[in-house]
């Protein structure tokens, strides 16, 4: 069954129990709600409202991929303690646009993959929070900062943060069919939260530290276009502007889910190199001053991130397979839509 044949009696005029596939403001341009795995890979390769999607996050990823192992050969990752946290946020930095692009690519196989695949996204975003956490508690907190108790902190409060968001962000697809504005709402303060915490140490530095021992160095102009892109990105994630506007003028390239991947990657860029230069030029003032990290602070809390996130996800995907014969929203399709299939 061709794409419009199908959307023509299931997409822009069906009830909302039938279109769990369906976003405000797209109105061509979908994939088959049961497309095989071949099928979803294939499309990538075709223009869908979901293939600048798709490119948006995976061509980025091989660029972080490519930034670490060209880093890798000027640090030493493995003997020198002091560039750990550094490792652990690259580790995440290149995590959350892989599975950000397979989301978008196989989300379409049924309405279940299509919501286990949004878990892992959002566990995989909680997870690079950590990464700006582990960064920035190493190299970015201001120097009448290092050693408090907020320093010491910081990063178990952003690996509990990301269970936090991880789980906010998983329930909150479950009222998206009888309360779009709340799902919406829990989805977007499950990021919001995070990004507030983790962005501590730059409000300060940014806005109320002056003096000689507030760091205000070369990485400060780096730190503010990285906020100024995660504010975009939030903008556009909540607003789905411009499509909202001109409903199906930007179906295809330019609706608020492709710039808001653009933005987000490009507020990585800048983080990163703030970070880059935060790391090389606070190095000898923070060896002397504060303590080094240890494996067990670096690699432990991120292994125990990684599991704990893995497990509320499973936990969802659980109640998702349960639950799906009795909750609108997990049902993946109406009988009529799997007579279509077949014919």
């Amino acid at each position: 069954t061709s794409d419009s044949t199908f959307w023509g009696k299931f997409g822009v005029h069906s009830e909302p129990e039938y279109t769990i596939f369906w976003e405000d403001g797209i109105m061509s341009g979908y994939r088959h709600p049961k497309s095989s795995a071949l099928d979803c890979i294939l499309s990538s390769f075709q223009m869908t409202n979901e293939t600048v999607n798709i490119w948006t996050h995976f061509l980025p990823t091989w660029y972080f991929v490519w930034r670490f192992l060209v880093l890798s050969y000027s640090l030493d990752f493995c003997r020198d303690a002091y560039y750990w946290p550094f490792l652990a946020y690259m580790f995440l930095v290149c995590l959350y646009p892989f599975t950000s692009s397979c989301a978008h690519t196989f989300s379409t196989m049924s309405a279940h993959a299509r919501h286990i695949c949004y878990f892992l996204d959002y566990g995989a975003l909680s997870l690079y929070s950590l990464g700006c956490a582990f960064s920035y508690g190493a190299y970015s907190m201001p120097d009448r900062w290092v050693n408090s108790t907020l320093h010491h902190y910081f990063v178990p409060m952003a690996a509990f943060n990301s269970f936090i968001c991880t789980s906010l962000s998983c329930y909150s697809r479950f009222p998206e069919l009888e309360c779009p504005r709340l799902s919406k709402i829990l989805r977007t303060l499950a990021f919001v939260y995070p990004f507030v915490f983790d962005n501590i140490p730059l409000f300060y530095r940014l806005l109320f530290c002056f003096g000689d021992d507030c760091t205000w160095n070369d990485t400060i102009a780096g730190y503010f276009y990285h906020l100024l892109f995660a504010l975009l990105t939030g903008f556009l994630f909540a607003s789905h502007l411009p499509e909202r506007l001109a409903p199906g003028r930007f179906d295809y390239i330019g609706h608020s889910h492709q710039l808001f991947h653009i933005c987000a990657v490009v507020g990585t860029h800048f983080q990163l190199e703030a970070i880059l230069w935060d790391m090389h030029l606070r190095q000898a003032w923070l060896s002397a001053h504060a303590l080094p990290p240890t494996f067990a602070q670096t690699f432990g809390m991120l292994s125990a991130a990684l599991l704990g996130n893995l497990l509320i996800i499973t936990t969802f995907t659980c109640v998702l397979l349960r639950a799906s014969g009795t909750n609108s929203i997990l049902q993946s399709t109406v009988p009529e839509v799997a007579q279509l299939k077949e014919q």
